[in-house]
C-alpha cells in the first residue's frame, strides 16, 4: 500500500511546463490524478503524460475546488500572486517557479541538495529560486560548509530559453534574418549584459536575484557577492563562471574531492583532455555540472569554477519536482 497523491501543473503548455511533463515521467511520483492548466488562449488543447492523452484547463478561481495535495506553479509572477494563495486556502501545497515569493522572509526558498530542511517550516507556498541561483548554490553550499565563503563573483552567460519560448524564437529567427522581438538587440552574434530590468543601482533585476537569493538560501544575509549576468546565442543551459573567496584555507584535491562526493554534482575536469562542463553535454540532464576548478592566485584562499547546467530542468522544471518528491517523503 503506497499512498497517492493529486497534483496540479500550471502554466503547462510554457517552456517550464512542457519540460516538467517529462521530468515528471522520468521521476514517477506516486500520483493518483494530475491536471494541466493554462491560460485561456491555451486551454483546450491537449497533453500527452505517461502515454495517455490529457485536456488542458483554462485556470480560474475555483480551479482548485476540488482538492490538490500539490501544484507545481510555473506561469509567471502575476498569475502567482493571485492564483498560488487560493490554492493554498483549498489545503494545496504549492511550489512556485516565478520570482512572486522567493524574498518573503517566512517562505521557505528551497534547493533539495541544499536546503531541505527548510521543507518541514512551509506555510503552503515553497518558491523555486532563479534558475542562475539555483546551479550556482548547489556546489557553493558544499564549499560553504567546508570552507566558510567570505566573498563571490558571479559571471553568467545565460541561454536564451531563459527569457521563455519567445528567448528561443529571437535565437531562431534571428538566425533568418529577422529583427528580435523579445530581446532589445540581436542575440545572434551577440553578448547582451542585460537580463530583466536596469534598477538605480545600476544592476539589473537578474543580478540582484542572483544576490539576494544566494544569501538567502546559504543562510547568509551580509554575504559579499557581486553579479554580471550576460545573455548569451545558445538555446539551452546556463553557464557561470564563479569566483570565491574562501575564509578558510583548503588543499585544492580535497576540495575537489568534496564536490565529486557531493549529490547532484558531476565534476567535468580534465584540463589535459579537454574536459570541462559545457551548454550541449548539461542539456537534458538534471544534475550541476562543474569544472574549470581552480586556485584563484590573486588572493589569500581563493577559487574559480565554471557551472553548467540545463536552465530549463535543475533551473526550474527538475528542481520544483524534486522539491514535491521531498516533500512526499516527508509525508510518509
Amino acid at each position: 500500500y503506497m499512498k497517492k497523491y493529486s497534483l496540479a501543473l500550471v502554466g503547462a503548455t510554457g517552456l517550464v511546463g512542457r519540460t516538467a511533463i517529462k521530468v515528471l515521467e522520468e521521476f514517477s511520483l506516486p500520483l493518483s490524478k494530475i491536471v494541466f492548466f493554462a491560460s485561456e488562449k491555451s486551454a483546450g488543447s491537449k497533453i500527452k503524460f505517461n502515454n495517455d492523452e490529457y485536456i488542458v484547463k483554462e485556470l480560474t478561481d475555483t480551479s482548485f475546488d476540488e482538492g490538490f495535495d500539490f501544484a507545481i506553479f510555473s506561469a509567471g509572477s502575476d498569475v502567482a500572486k493571485h492564483f498560488a494563495p487560493i490554492a493554498v486556502s483549498k489545503g494545496c501545497t504549492v511550489v512556485d517557479n516565478s520570482s512572486a515569493f522567493r524574498m518573503e522572509s517566512n517562505i521557505p526558498l528551497v534547493v533539495p541538495e541544499v536546503n531541505s530542511s527548510e521543507l518541514s517550516n512551509h506555510h503552503g507556498i515553497i518558491a523555486n529560486p532563479n534558475c542562475s541561483t539555483i546551479q550556482a548554490v548547489v556546489p557553493l553550499k558544499v564549499l560553504d560548509d567546508k570552507y566558510t565563503i567570505k566573498r563571490i563573483v558571479y559571471s553568467t552567460y545565460q541561454a536564451v530559453s531563459g527569457a521563455g519560448q519567445k528567448g528561443v524564437a529571437d535565437l531562431q529567427n534571428g538566425l533568418k534574418g529577422e529583427e528580435p522581438k523579445k530581446f532589445p538587440y540581436q542575440i545572434v552574434n551577440n553578448c547582451i549584459p542585460h537580463i530583466d530590468v536596469f534598477l538605480e543601482n545600476g544592476y539589473t533585476k537578474e543580478e540582484m536575484k542572483m544576490i539576494n537569493e544566494t544569501r538567502k538560501i546559504l543562510n547568509k544575509p551580509e554575504l559579499k557577492i557581486t553579479a554580471t549576468a550576460v545573455r548569451v546565442p545558445v538555446i539551452n543551459s546556463h553557464s557561470e563562471s564563479i569566483n570565491v573567496e574562501f575564509e578558510k584555507d583548503f588543499d585544492l584535491k580535497d576540495l575537489i574531492n568534496s564536490l565529486k562526493n557531493a549529490n547532484g554534482i558531476i565534476v567535468t575536469d580534465d584540463p589535459s583532455k579537454n574536459i570541462y562542463p559545457l551548454a550541449t553535454r548539461a542539456s537534458g540532464h538534471n544534475e550541476v555540472f562543474v569544472g574549470r576548478i581552480r586556485r584563484d592566485e590573486s588572493v589569500e584562499s581563493g577559487i574559480n569554477f565554471w557551472v553548467v547546467a540545463d536552465n530549463i530542468r535543475k533551473g526550474a522544471a527538475t528542481n520544483a519536482i524534486q522539491i514535491v518528491k521531498k516533500l512526499i517523503e516527508i509525508d510518509k
